[in-house]
């Protein structure tokens, strides 16, 4: 095994792991409240709100990680799942990392350091392995012949 191809199966295990743990949170009446705040704010996701409740909500957001989770940990045994587990991730992070946009007073100045809710910047790396997933998979265009 390449060590390049190590170095990526570690970093697709990991997101693996985070969004399984996650997802399975989501289901939780802690969880659902602790992104109540992110999500009402959030331009792409508030609308949820609209249709369901926190709890709903949050349901859905862990069923879709979970989902995602099932496709990357399946990757390497099918190019067409290994390309929609990590366009689902890549959505996934892209996403959350709106939230530093959009969420009133993520932002603090602690000590004259600003900072912010640290969990959120995991997902530059993660969507950075969902990516490459994605990238790696990406289905080429087939020759047309006459």
């Amino acid at each position: 095994m390449m060590r390049k191809q190590l170095g990526s199966e570690i970093g697709v295990c990991g997101v693996v792991l985070i969004l399984l743990w996650i997802g399975i949170f989501k289901f939780t009446p802690v969880e659902a409240h602790a992104i109540q705040r992110l999500v009402e704010y959030s331009p792409l996701m508030s609308w949820m709100y609209k249709v369901g409740s926190v709890q709903a909500v949050s349901n859905v957001i862990g069923i879709f990680e979970i989902i995602t989770a099932f496709l990357l940990a399946i990757s390497p045994f099918s190019k067409k799942i290994a390309f929609m587990g990590g366009l689902l991730g890549t959505v996934i992070f892209l996403t959350t990392l709106t939230f530093l946009l959009s969420t009133p007073g993520v932002f603090r100045i602690v000590d004259n350091v600003p900072v912010t809710d640290f969990f959120i910047l995991k997902d530059i790396m993660a969507l950075g392995i969902c990516l490459q997933v994605l990238l790696d998979h990406w289905p080429e265009k087939r020759k047309i012949t006459a």
